[in-house]
């Protein structure tokens, strides 16, 4: 018997009955196994060694233009992935799932965030973060291989927004994770900038969670843990989905809605927008391996797969190099 052999068979004593096991995982290809990781285990390597994940530390989560403590969308998959983890260890799930899944969550989301993600659902009629998250492991990752991951990682990266739910607990465990990682995170962030202050949030929050991050994280996660031990799915009690969704409004009303961001918002969209009108225009310019895409995929979506690949950074440095003259650039480089 092997390590991996050896933590498989672990698995089936130690998990409940409810956690998905690693010797049951299916790829769309098979492939030789590992002596040592199990399934879940080489999906989580594979997420964080690939491209797309490691593009996130450039990638917005709120605040467009923040400083170095604010959080990005790589600190965001790995604080689901913290989160994640505790929840399945608590209930005996697979925690190796969890977080390959937490991991891989938002690979695909545009730069600039969600007003990149609108902006790019407007110009061609739909468009999805998760969607393009599943997008970019199964078919682009890897210069066009992807990634081979089993179908639970695949299925929890995909209906981790929305309504449809996961089919593994460990995948409805992120699902959750993800919604209070953002919005105590979020709320952090908030605090940091001067635009919110903790006298502002709802008395409901206030009381049931308290006024900082950390303590609102240990009251959800608690709840959660406590509220689907034995019950065969993932659950948060009543009064604690109240709570959420008060602290959810509070927070798309005054921060992610708000106007006192409108003017960056507007910005992204407008910076989005002319990228891809003018690739549609010039699709020549394209880089090469994009452009040996378009037989399999159209032209469209090559220029989506493209755009929602970039970093905020190089979404910006991209629209100076099309739109910009160079001696405005050179300008501002020295002043």
């Amino acid at each position: 018997m092997n390590v991996r052999e050896r933590t498989e068979e672990l698995e089936y004593r130690i998990l409940s009955i409810d956690a998905a096991k690693s010797r049951e995982a299916n790829r769309a290809k098979e492939e030789a196994k590992c002596p040592f990781r199990t399934a879940y285990q080489r999906d989580r390597d594979r997420i964080l060694h690939s491209k797309s994940f490691r593009r996130l530390k450039h990638k917005t989560q709120v605040y467009i233009t923040a400083g170095d403590h604010y959080r990005t969308r790589l600190t965001h998959s790995l604080e689901v992935a913290q989160i994640s983890r505790t929840i399945a260890r608590g209930l005996r799930l697979n925690e190796d799932l969890t977080e390959a899944i937490a991991l891989g969550h938002d690979v695909g989301h545009t730069p600039f965030s969600h007003a990149g993600e609108a902006t790019m659902n407007s110009l061609v009629g739909h468009f999805s973060h998760n969607e393009q998250s599943l997008r970019m492991v199964k078919y682009l990752e890897k210069d066009g291989q992807g990634l081979n991951l089993t179908d639970a990682v695949e299925d929890g990266i995909l209906n981790h927004t929305g309504k449809k739910a996961p089919w593994t607990l460990e995948g409805r465990i992120v699902k959750i994770a993800d919604r209070i990682a953002y919005l105590c995170h979020d709320f952090d962030d908030s605090l940091r900038s001067g635009l919110l202050h903790r006298n502002d949030l709802p008395q409901i929050v206030v009381d049931t969670l308290g006024e900082n991050h950390s303590s609102m994280i240990t009251g959800m996660v608690s709840d959660m843990i406590l509220s689907s031990e034995g019950k065969h799915d993932i659950l948060l009690s009543g009064h604690m989905q109240n709570v959420m969704q008060a602290f959810r409004d509070f927070m798309f009303e005054k921060i992610y809605y708000s106007k006192i961001l409108a003017k960056e918002r507007e910005q992204a969209c407008f910076i989005i927008e002319q990228l891809f009108k003018y690739y549609t225009e010039h699709f020549d310019k394209m880089p090469l391996e994009f452009k040996q895409r378009e037989k399999r995929w159209g032209k469209q979506q090559t220029i989506v797969d493209y755009i929602a690949g970039l970093t905020d950074s190089y979404a910006v440095a991209e629209f100076n190099m099309v739109f910009v003259p160079p001696v405005w650039n050179q300008w501002m480089a020295t002043h």
